[in-house]
C-alpha cells in the first residue's frame, strides 16, 4: 500500500504545482472582435495580470474557430502602422500587460465560422512554463481606436 501512496502523492503535488503556476497569471476582460460573414481574420484582446514574483510570458494560443492563432503587435515602420508577429508576450512580475486594439493582441487567422456578437469562443493560452489557461471568450463589436464596447 505504501508503494502506491508515494507515486500518487507525487502526481497530486506536481499537478498542484503546475496549477498554482498557471493561477499566478490571471486573465481579465477577454473578448474577441466580431466580424462580418466571410471575414478570414479576427483578433482577441484581454488583460494579463501576473500575481507572481517572476516575469511570465504568453508563448502561444489556439482556438477551434481558426486554423491558426498568432501573437501580434502593431509597430510603426516608415511612418506606417503594421502588424507583426511576436514570439512571446511578456507579463512583468506583479504587473500586467494589455492586449488591445492598436497594440499587442491575438490574431485568429483563417476563421472557420462567423464571429457574431454574443457568441463565445474557446481560446487556450500557453505560457512559457508549458501550462495552459482555457478561456471561454465573448465576441463583441469593437470600434476602431477604442478599447472595446460591450
Amino acid at each position: 500500500m505504501k508503494s502506491l501512496l508515494k507515486p500518487f502523492l507525487l502526481v497530486v503535488l506536481l499537478t498542484f504545482s503546475l496549477a498554482s503556476l498557471a493561477q499566478e497569471l490571471q486573465v481579465q476582460d477577454p473578448y474577441v472582435r466580431a466580424v462580418p460573414p466571410g471575414s478570414p481574420v479576427s483578433a482577441a484582446f484581454m488583460e494579463l495580470h501576473n500575481q507572481g514574483s517572476e516575469q511570465r510570458a504568453l508563448v502561444a494560443a489556439s482556438s477551434p474557430v481558426s486554423e491558426v492563432v498568432e501573437l501580434h503587435t502593431h509597430t510603426k515602420v516608415d511612418g506606417v502602422m503594421q502588424m507583426r508577429r511576436v514570439e512571446s508576450i511578456e507579463v512583468p512580475a506583479e504587473g500586467k500587460t494589455l492586449l488591445e486594439p492598436g497594440g499587442l493582441h491575438l490574431m485568429l487567422i483563417n476563421l472557420k465560422e462567423t464571429l457574431t456578437p454574443g457568441s463565445q469562443v474557446e481560446v487556450t493560452l500557453t505560457l512559457d512554463d508549458g501550462s495552459q489557461i482555457e478561456l471561454s471568450v465573448p465576441v463583441r463589436n469593437v470600434r476602431a481606436h477604442s478599447m472595446h464596447t460591450k
